[in-house]
C-alpha cells in the first residue's frame, strides 16, 4: 500500500515500533506532501529566553540544499534514510486500518511536522515536479521536547562521518562513466604505479598508507582534477547513466575544462599521461621542494599541487595549437620543462612563510607561477 490522500487528510500506511523511548511509527510518504506539511524548528540564540524556546535543529545551508535540489532529479536519486519527524496528536490520528494495512491519517496543513532530523532533504524537494518519490519517514506523535533534542543529538553527535575520500573511491565499483570515477581511477594510477611522480603522495580514502611522501588527500586530488574536466560532474554522470552524452567544452571553455572532450571520448588514458608528464616535469624544475616534507615546506603538498593544476591550462595553450581532443598527440615532459623554466622560484621559496597553506598561498603561488609565463604567447 502507498500514500492516499484528499484535501484535508494524507493517509500513510506505517508499521508501529516500541523501544524505550517510546512508541513511534515508520512509513512512507510521497516527497511533495512532505514538504507541504513539514517545517525545521532551528534553534535561535537571540536573546529570547532559552527556556521559553528551544529549538533542535542546525542552520538550514542553502549550498546543500540546492546540492539536494540537482539531485533529486537524478536518475539514480536515492534516500534509503528516514526523515524524523514530531506531530502532535491534533495533527495526527491513527486509522485503524486502510486496505487492509495500519495507517495514521496527517492534517495537510503546513507547519503540521516538526523536522527532527533530515531538514535539508526536505527543503530540496521545494518546487518537485518530477516522477512520484516516495520518502521514507519515522513519526514521533506528542513527543516531549527534550526526547527530541535527545534523538537529534544522538543521531548527529554520535554517528561517524564518510570521508570525502571514502565517498570518491567507492567509484571504483561503479559501472557507469563519469567524472568521479575517471578522475578516482587516475588518482589511483598516479598513487600507486611505480615510477609516477606522483607514487606515494596521495593519500588514499583520506588515511595514511605508510609512504614518507604521503601529502595529499584523494579528495583533495579528485576536487581538483575534476575542475579540469567538468563544471558540473554530477549532472554529466546524471546524463550518461541515461545514456545521453554531455556538451563538449568549446571556446573559453576547452582553455578550462582542458580534459573534457578527451573525457567524453574516453580517452582517460591520454589524460593520465599528460598529468605523468607534467609532474615529472614539476619533479625535475624543483626536485629538492617537490620531495620536501619537513615543516613549512609546500610544493608537494596541497598548496603547491592545487596551484600547479590550476597552471597547467595555460601551459597547455603555449605548447599546442588546438584544444586537447581524439587527435591530440602527448605533450612531452620536456615541453613542459621549458616552460617552468621560465618560472623563477627556487626550491627554497616554497614555503609555508612566504605561501600561506590554503586558498591565499595557493592563490598567490598560482599568481606568481602565471605571471611568469604570461610573457610567452598562447598558441590557441
Amino acid at each position: 500500500m502507498t500514500e492516499q490522500k484528499t484535501e484535508d487528510t494524507i493517509i500513510v500506511p506505517v508499521l508501529e515500533l516500541s523501544q524505550p523511548v517510546g512508541k513511534f511509527y515508520t512509513g512512507v510518504i510521497e516527497a511533495r506532501d512532505l514538504y507541504a506539511i513539514a517545517y525545521a524548528d532551528i534553534r535561535r540564540t537571540d536573546g529570547r529566553d532559552v527556556e521559553r524556546y528551544i529549538g533542535t535543529q542546525r542552520d538550514l545551508s542553502e549550498a546543500r540544499v540546492a546540492e539536494i535540489k540537482k539531485y533529486v532529479t537524478n536518475v539514480d536519486a536515492c534516500f534509503p534514510s528516514g526523515i524524523i519527524l514530531a506531530i502532535d496528536s491534533g495533527n495526527c490520528v491513527q486509522a485503524k486500518t486502510v486496505e487492509g494495512y495500519p495507517a495514521i491519517a496527517i492534517r495537510r496543513a503546513s507547519e503540521v511536522a516538526k523536522i527532527i532530523d533530515g531538514q535539508h532533504r526536505v527543503a530540496g524537494f521545494e518546487n518537485y515536479n518530477g516522477d512520484p518519490f516516495l520518502v521514507n519517514v519515522t513519526i514521533f506523535v506528542d513527543m516531549d521536547l527534550e526526547d527530541q533534542a535527545m534523538v537529534f543529538a544522538t543521531i548527529n553527535l554520535k554517528q561517524t562521518k564518510v570521508t570525502k575520500s571514502l565517498a570518491y573511491d567507492l567509484y571504483e565499483f561503479a559501472q557507469a562513466r563519469s567524472p568521479h570515477k575517471t578522475a578516482h581511477n587516475i588518482a589511483k594510477l598516479m598513487n600507486f604505479k611505480s615510477g609516477s611522480p606522483l607514487e606515494g603522495f596521495i593519500k588514499i580514502l583520506g588515511k595514511s598508507g605508510g609512504s614518507e611522501l604521503e601529502s595529499i588527500t584523494q579528495a583533495t586530488f579528485v576536487d581538483r582534477l575534476l575542475k579540469l574536466i567538468s563544471i558540473d560532474p554530477m549532472s554529466d554522470k546524471d546524463l550518461i547513466k541515461r545514456g545521453k552524452r554531455p556538451d563538449k567544452a568549446e571556446g573559453e571553455e576547452q582553455r578550462k575544462r582542458i580534459f573534457r572532450n578527451l573525457f567524453l571520448e574516453d580517452n582517460d588514458a591520454l589524460i593520465s599521461l599528460i598529468l605523468w608528464e607534467y609532474f615529472q616535469a614539476v619533479k625535475k624544475r624543483w626536485p629538492i621542494a617537490w620531495t620536501d616534507r619537513s615543516k613549512g615546506a609546500l610544493l608537494g603538498r596541497t598548496t603547491g599541487f592545487a596551484a600547479l593544476l590550476r597552471l597547467l591550462p595555460e601551459l597547455i595553450s603555449r605548447i599546442t595549437d588546438k584544444p586537447l581532443g581524439k587527435d591530440s598527440d602527448l605533450i612531452s615532459s620536456k615541453e613542459f620543462l621549458s616552460l617552468l623554466q621560465h618560472i623563477n622560484i627556487n626550491d627554497d621559496a616554497f614555503v609555508s612563510t612566504t605561501y600561506v597553506p590554503g586558498s591565499s598561498g595557493e592563490g598567490q603561488l598560482h599568481r606568481e607561477m602565471l605571471q611568469a609565463i604570461q610573457q610567452i604567447p598562447t598558441k590557441w
